[in-house]
């Protein structure tokens, strides 16, 4: 899966956001919190679930449980939206 290209990724240095291009049936911005702007980035190159959540591991001092269930939020949402491609 990746992001798709009718999503751009955009960061100001103070928030980051997607925003969705005229080619998306979703129409607006989705403003991200620094966990979930780490996962989208990772949506950038074809990855898996668990490739994710492996980096977020990485990433983040924390326990898999609540990573997991994050990354599979985010991914549930952002595919809602048509952001993932598979």
């Amino acid at each position: 899966m990746k992001l798709s290209e009718t999503f751009i990724l955009h960061s100001d240095g103070e928030e980051t956001v997607l925003v969705s291009t005229g080619d998306s049936e979703f129409s607006g911005i989705v403003k991200l919190n620094e966990s979930a702007a780490s996962i989208v980035g990772l949506l950038k190159e074809n990855t898996d679930e668990e490739q994710i959540i492996q980096k977020m591991l990485e990433k983040y001092d924390s326990p898999r449980e609540p990573i997991e269930r994050d990354v599979k939020n985010v991914v549930s949402q952002l595919r809602g939206i048509g952001a993932v491609i598979d």
